[in-house]
């Protein structure tokens, strides 16, 4: 994984997709089209290198 880039993951059978973006305005963007259509989603956040860190769902994600 990337250190200081974006994560989110498509839930999908059999497997998982991990998805990153460089900038957090980009990821944003791209998982609200995964979402619209209709993917199940789960956003992981900024990789620091050992963890993700700003996990929280944006504000711009919640609805």
């Amino acid at each position: 994984m990337g250190k200081g880039k974006y994560y989110f993951t498509i839930k999908s059978v059999p497997n998982n997709i991990t998805i990153f973006r460089k900038s957090k305005d980009a990821a944003i963007s791209t998982f609200k089209k995964y979402q619209k259509a209709g993917k199940e989603i789960e956003w992981l956040g900024k990789w620091d290198g050992k963890k993700f860190v700003d996990n929280s769902i944006p504000a711009a994600l919640a609805s």
